[in-house]
C-alpha cells in the first residue's frame, strides 16, 4: 500500500450504509452520505464483495463501486525460492502477517492430509514461485496452488524426457532435478550434471552427491561437511546407498526439472567445483582427481 492510497476491509454480511462509512473512516475525501446514495441508485448495493482492498485517496464513486462490485482486491505476494527445503517454505509463509496461519501446529504428514495427498512427503512436492493472495487467504490454498504448480510443471517435464533419461517415473525426475538443484546455480551445468547423475544410476555406481547428505544430517548441519558425515548413514546418504534417496531433498525449479529427463550427452562420471560457480567434468578417475588437486587443493 502506497502514502497515496488506504485500505479498506469489508467483512462479509456489511450493510452498504456501513460500507459507505468506512470507506470515509479509512481516509477517503468522500461524504458518506452521497456515497451511500450512489451505492443506491447506481442498483449495485448488492453486489458488493467482502475483501481486503486498496483506495486511492481521490477514487470516484464510480470507480469506487466497480472495484467493490468485481472484488478487486489488493493482492499480497510471497516468493518462494528454487532449492528452498519445505522447512523454509514453511517458514516463508509463517511470516506473512496477511495471510491466515492455519499450518502452526500441523506435522509435515497431516498437513500433506489436509491437501488430499496423504502419506506423500512434503519435500519438493510444491513449485517455486512467486504466488499472490488477498489479505485473509488461507497459507494451506497457497500451499495448494503450489502443489498444483507441481503436479503440472513435473507432468510437462516428464513429457520432455529424452531416450537419454534412465528414470522410470516422474517422481524419479522429481528426486533427481533436487539433487540437481541443489548442486548448482549455473544454468548451463544442469543437464551435464544430470548427465553425470544418469551415467551412474545406469552403471550401479553411487551417485555420490553432497547435498542430499547434508539433507539426511537435518537441522543440526552447522556448514562444515566432515569425512564422518559422509560415512554417516542415513536414507539420503548417495555414498552409503545406491541409488536415489527415498525423496527430493529441496523445492526444484522449471530448468532443474527438465534436465533431469534431458541429460546431456556426456560421458562424464564426475564432476568437482571450480571455485566460480562452475564445474570441471570428467570422465575418468585420474582425471577427476588432477581436478580435484587442482582446483580444491590448490595443487
Amino acid at each position: 500500500m502506497t502514502q497515496d492510497s488506504v485500505e479498506l476491509s469489508v467483512e462479509p454480511g456489511t450493510l452498504p450504509r456501513d460500507i459507505a462509512q468506512a470507506v470515509a473512516d479509512a481516509g477517503v475525501d468522500v461524504s458518506p452520505t452521497l456515497l451511500y446514495a450512489w451505492f443506491r441508485l447506481s442498483g449495485q448495493a448488492r453486489r458488493i464483495r467482502a475483501g481486503s482492498y486498496e483506495l486511492e485517496h481521490g477514487i470516484t464513486p464510480h470507480r469506487l463501486l466497480r472495484k467493490l462490485a468485481r472484488g478487486e482486491e489488493a493482492l499480497r505476494a510471497v516468493t518462494l525460492i528454487e532449492g528452498w527445503t519445505f522447512r523454509q517454505f514453511r517458514a516463508a509463509l509463517a511470516k506473512e502477517t496477511d495471510l491466515k496461519q492455519e499450518l502452526q501446529g500441523l506435522s509435515d504428514e497431516a498437513l500433506m492430509a489436509r491437501i488430499g495427498r496423504p502419506g506423500l512427503s512434503a519435500e519438493g512436492r510444491f513449485f517455486p514461485d512467486t504466488y499472490t493472495y488477498a489479505k485473509g487467504s488461507s497459507d494451506i490454498a497457497v500451499l495448494q496452488r503450489a502443489h498444483r504448480a507441481m503436479d503440472r510443471q513435473l507432468a510437462a517435464a516428464w513429457a520432455l524426457r529424452t531416450p537419454r533419461s534412465v528414470l522410470r517415473a516422474p517422481d524419479d525426475a522429481l528426486v533427481l532435478a533436487s539433487s540437481i538443484e541443489k548442486e548448482t546455480g549455473h544454468g548451463a551445468e544442469r543437464t551435464l550434471i544430470s548427465a553425470v547423475f544418469h551415467n551412474r544410476l545406469r552403471i550401479g555406481m553411487p551417485l555420490q552427491t553432497d547435498p542430499t547428505v547434508i539433507y539426511g544430517i537435518g537441522p543440526s548441519f552447522d556448514g562444515n561437511l566432515r569425512r564422518d558425515d559422509l560415512r554417516r548413514d542415513t536414507p539420503w546418504n548417495t555414498y552409503t546407498r545406491p541409488g536415489l534417496p527415498p525423496t527430493p531433498i529441496a523445492m526444484p525449479g522449471r530448468e532443474a526439472l527438465r534436465a533431469a529427463v534431458q541429460p546431456a550427452d556426456s560421458p562424464a562420471l564426475y564432476f568437482v567445483s571450480k571455485g566460480d560457480g562452475t564445474s570441471h567434468f570428467s570422465t575418468t578417475l585420474d582425471e577427476h582427481n588432477r581436478a580435484v588437486n587442482k582446483y580444491q587443493r590448490g595443487q
